[in-house]
């Protein structure tokens, strides 16, 4: 049919051209909505800061008593009705973000009350790494970079210890958790258990990488999200932690990808298998992982050793770096694992890891015991006995 004078000119789009650029619109709608979100966070983040340390000052410097949050509360609502955030509680907060965080801040204006310095200056170290040290100016963009519902559940935990508030802060940015990832973290104490392992990184890897590696072990790991019976086996608690993946590479940490359970590893003539093979994609190298559910014996690091020299010939690429063991066990005696990291070539470390027991105390008290199930079942007559015949 051919179009008349009056029908609108279209340019035509290809079907699968349209598509995609509906796709782009929408991703593209969707990051200016993700970028508006952290814009208006940041700057709510900086009023609270700044009225923090209003909330600061005027209690120093006049004697309000007791009273005063409850008054400032009230006062703030009747100004400014439509405003939720100016509760009791919410105004302790503020106080508090501004008392955890001003002594990694001093030197930088924030609602003019913090003396002027230059930017470059660096603050202690915050994460668990020696010489971890970032200028100011990155602390003050990693704290208004999370939400605010975040900075509760850190002020909770860490109310004068800035050091491992910025740990979590940082993480968070890093590795986008959500609130209920960050108070998992914050229980089961990942500050104290970051790049803890025992290994032998810093002799058998370059320094440029060896505190990247170290960086993404743990010690103790953390199991406490699988429940299982006193008297595990291997194969048992290797089920547990595959049928609960999602939680165990949350554990392991951000880059972790598995490659395989029981991974086949043909080394001449003869079959191996490792226990779990993953690849870390920020580390750009595989990593073998060997359970155990016994203490830490020194011909565990030989078998690791094999495993982590098998990869390297059998799946390593040029493009990738030399593969990395780790070895989780149950218990560990530290002498002697360190001085077994000192016979071995490969790169490897040593974990424990922590699992809660097979049912927490709460649940196990209320199971009944044999004796309450035997009871509550219903009496049962015996059988009688068959009359004997009279013999006549």
């Amino acid at each position: 049919m051919k179009r008349t004078s009056k029908q609108p000119a279209v340019s035509a789009i290809p079907a699968s051209g349209y598509a995609d650029w509906l796709q782009a619109l929408s991703r593209r709608y969707r990051q200016s909505q993700i970028k508006a979100a952290i814009a208006v966070n940041a700057e709510m983040l900086r009023f609270y800061f700044s009225l923090g340390a209003d909330i600061v000052r005027m209690e120093k410097d006049q004697p309000w008593g007791s009273g005063f949050l409850k008054r400032l509360s009230s006062d703030l609502r009747k100004a400014m009705p439509d405003a939720q955030c100016f509760s009791v509680t919410n105004l302790k907060y503020m106080r508090g973000f501004f008392r955890l965080y001003a002594p990694c801040l001093i030197g930088h204006q924030v609602g003019g009350h913090l003396e002027k310095r230059t930017t470059d200056e660096t603050m202690p170290a915050i994460g668990h790494q020696a010489g971890d040290r970032l200028p100011k100016a990155s602390v003050f963009k990693l704290i208004f970079a999370v939400p605010w519902r975040h900075h509760i559940a850190i002020i909770d935990k860490f109310r004068t210890n800035p050091e491992a508030a910025l740990f979590y802060v940082r993480q968070t940015v890093a590795n986008g958790w959500s609130r209920s990832v960050l108070l998992n973290f914050l229980d089961t104490k990942l500050h104290e258990r970051q790049g803890k392992a025992l290994t032998n990184f810093a002799s058998r890897l370059p320094e440029s990488e060896s505190d990247l590696a170290q960086e993404v072990t743990k010690d103790p790991y953390s199991f406490d999200f699988i429940a299982l019976t006193p008297r595990y086996r291997e194969k048992e608690l290797k089920d547990a932690l595959l049928a609960n993946v999602e939680r165990f590479l949350l554990e392991l940490g951000q880059g972790f990808m598995l490659v395989g359970r029981e991974y086949r590893l043909q080394i001449g003539a003869k079959e191996k298998f490792a226990d779990l093979l993953f690849f870390h994609m920020n580390l750009n190298r595989y990593v073998v992982v060997e359970v155990k559910t016994t203490e830490f014996e020194s011909e565990h690091l030989g078998q690791l050793g094999l495993y982590v020299s098998a990869v390297n010939h059998l799946l390593k690429k040029p493009s990738h770096e030399p593969t990395i063991g780790l070895l989780i066990c149950k218990t560990k005696d530290n002498t002697m694992v360190k001085w077994a990291l000192e016979s071995t070539r490969q790169p490897v470390g040593v974990s424990e890891y922590r699992i809660s027991d097979s049912l927490p105390s709460e649940i196990a008290s209320d199971l009944p015991s044999i004796a309450e199930i035997e009871s509550s079942l219903p009496a049962v007559s015996p059988a009688p006995k068959p009359k004997r015949k009279r013999k006549f």
